[in-house]
């Protein structure tokens, strides 16, 4: 049979229909394999799920001497090495689509929660409220002129949900705009904006893209909300920017300390920032719903089945 390592625990369903195709390894709790387990399970892996605490590179496939397939739970691969795996015939696949709709709906959430400081407000309620108060005044949502970098399946699911409150939107795209939302240039698209969103891949053309030239493009008080990945904003500008009073609040779900291929990342998020009282953060549950995830699993053991019997991937990257 098969061997299968999946990184990361895995729902009794996943694993049912893994079995289906050769023994199963995965970790017992929700922490990764410890680096030293990893490597003896690599060993005898011939199919991987791999998952966003991944870093794929030369030497993790040096210790995968007998894989074949590698099929990530993943809508981005910016933490695989896909010329490495080209190089040693490892077939990869992602799950481009089934993280979007539950990432589209945290991204109107965060925003929602910021704009109308839903944070500091349940603070208050929670130290003892006395009824009503002329305070924690915010950003209604309908007329507000709403930026969203990145127009793809994201940035779409996201106009689309933020379209009914009223927003006006414009947004940022080299492919191009949508209906009802033009692409203009970022300097454009942040031009006046009440809100941005970040709904972009990490690769070389948007790391750090929002940093302090872009930011103090902003009117003084505006929003920002990163919903795809950490390093497309660079969090020491948005810090600044913030104790300045440039930016009015930030919320996010990825950081530049999960952003695993890139040598230089943080070990973790500056104190300053988590202690900010402007900001609202959730540790990458963008795709976290029951349906979402059992999806995306389920989508991922499919392909460990189709590339062990030796048929194409869907969704295949490399």
């Amino acid at each position: 049979m098969a061997r299968i390592l999946t990184t990361m625990r895995i729902f009794p369903e996943t694993r049912a229909l893994l079995e289906q195709h050769g023994s199963v390894a995965h970790p017992a709790g929700d922490e990764p394999w410890p680096a030293a387990a990893l490597r003896a399970q690599l060993a005898e892996a011939e199919a991987v799920m791999a998952f966003m605490t991944d870093r794929v590179d030369a030497e993790w496939l040096a210790a995968a001497p007998r894989l074949r397939v590698l099929a990530c739970a993943l809508k981005g691969a910016d933490n695989i090495d896909l010329a490495a795996c080209r190089a040693r015939g490892v077939a990869v696949s992602l799950v481009p689509d089934l993280l979007t709709a539950p990432t589209a709906e945290l991204a109107v959430a965060l925003l929602l929660g910021l704009a109308r400081q839903l944070r500091p407000a349940d603070a208050a309620v929670r130290a003892g409220f006395q009824g009503w108060r002329p305070q924690f005044y915010g950003l209604g949502l309908e007329g507000a002129q709403m930026a969203i970098l990145g127009l793809g399946r994201l940035g779409a699911a996201i106009a689309a949900r933020l379209a009914p409150f009223g927003c006006r939107l414009r947004g940022m795209d080299p492919a191009g705009g949508l209906p009802g939302v033009p692409a203009l240039p970022l300097a454009e698209a942040l031009d006046g904006a009440d809100a941005v969103v970040v709904a972009l891949p990490l690769n070389a053309g948007t790391r750090g893209l929002v940093g302090a030239e872009a930011l103090a493009l902003l009117p003084p008080g505006a929003l920002l909300v990163n919903i795809g990945r950490g390093s497309t904003v660079d969090e020491t500008a948005v810090l600044a920017a913030l104790q300045s009073g440039r930016l009015g609040g930030y919320a996010a779900d990825v950081f530049n300390m999960e952003d695993w291929a890139l040598p230089d990342r943080p070990d973790g998020i500056a104190p300053a920032l988590l202690a900010h009282p402007a900001t609202l953060f959730t540790p990458h549950i963008g795709s976290a719903t029951m349906a979402a995830r059992r999806a995306i699993e389920a989508a991922a053991a499919d392909n460990i089945g189709d590339g062990l019997a030796g048929r194409p991937l869907r969704d295949a990257v490399a």
